[in-house]
């Protein structure tokens, strides 16, 4: 028995999320199919985020247990040609039976992408959430200041979330303007369901002008999610990557985001989506 570590991308637009689920499209049981192809015995696969329906991914983990005997070329080659174009095996490594790419991550990264003009997108449609109105991205970074941290974040949870605690530890969370996109990155060691969809939901309350820019530290005082804002649209979330200790050896999160030519912090004038 092998344990092999994937990198995975797929355009989450035509899936109901990552999670299996009977009689609807998802991305995992879709992945499982391909690789226990490859495998000629069936796979189960592990995940370091589950996604929502329309999320996409850019840099999803996962681990899975083979007794069969490939390459990585294998299987990444072998995966790839028995998965629809919207999901793509980016690389495979063999890892440590003790690794997990969920409970071994140490943090993940996800970016929220906004078109901001008059007009909607006819190229980016399911790739960008949309808003015609004017947005200070001024306003936006300095609330999103008051997000860094270790934090108890109910304010940003969805209803349903099943984690068993709501504190986590954002490290990095910037709001960054490139001609009509806004780019909303944020780091922590895990997520609540929601979670960046829920913040997103909150800096574009204050991005509007509706609430002041210390509206942000007041829902997280309040602990209490009827305080917060909608919750933004699943179309420009993007599951960046993951984060693992330097022993498992493992790629780090890809180096050109959704949206971002190879001069870092470049807008492209083709989307560059996965």
């Amino acid at each position: 028995m092998v344990r092999i570590a994937l990198g995975v991308e797929y355009d989450g637009s035509g899936f109901y999320g990552w999670q299996t689920q009977d009689g609807i499209a998802t991305v995992q049981p879709t992945l499982e199919a391909a690789l226990a192809y490859v495998a000629a015995h069936p796979i189960q696969v592990h995940c370091a985020g589950r996604t929502d329906s329309g999320v996409h991914a850019c840099g999803q983990v996962v681990h899975f247990d083979a007794t069969a005997v490939r390459t990585a070329r294998s299987w990444v080659l072998g995966a790839n040609a028995n998965l629809p174009r919207s999901v793509s095996v980016l690389w495979a490594h063999a890892v440590e039976p003790i690794f997990h790419a969920r409970f071994s991550a140490t943090a993940r990264i996800y970016r929220y992408v906004i078109l901001n003009r008059a007009t909607r997108s006819g190229l980016w449609a399911n790739k960008v959430s949309w808003d015609c109105r004017s947005l200070d991205t001024d306003a936006m970074a300095i609330a999103a200041h008051a997000l860094v941290g270790e934090h108890d974040f109910s304010s940003f949870r969805a209803a349903g979330c099943q984690a068993r605690h709501p504190v986590r530890r954002v490290v990095r969370l910037d709001v960054s303007r490139h001609g009509d996109m806004i780019f909303i990155d944020v780091e922590a060691n895990a997520f609540l369901h929601h979670m960046v969809r829920n913040i997103a939901g909150v800096l574009l309350q204050i991005g509007y002008g509706e609430r002041p820019v210390d509206w942000s530290d007041q829902v997280l005082a309040a602990r209490d999610r009827k305080q917060g804002g909608v919750t933004a649209p699943a179309d420009g979330l993007y599951f960046v990557g993951v984060r693992y200790p330097t022993r498992y050896r493992l790629p780090g999160p890809p180096s050109r985001l959704p949206f971002e030519s190879a001069t870092a912090g470049d807008p492209m004038s083709i989307p560059d989506v996965h």
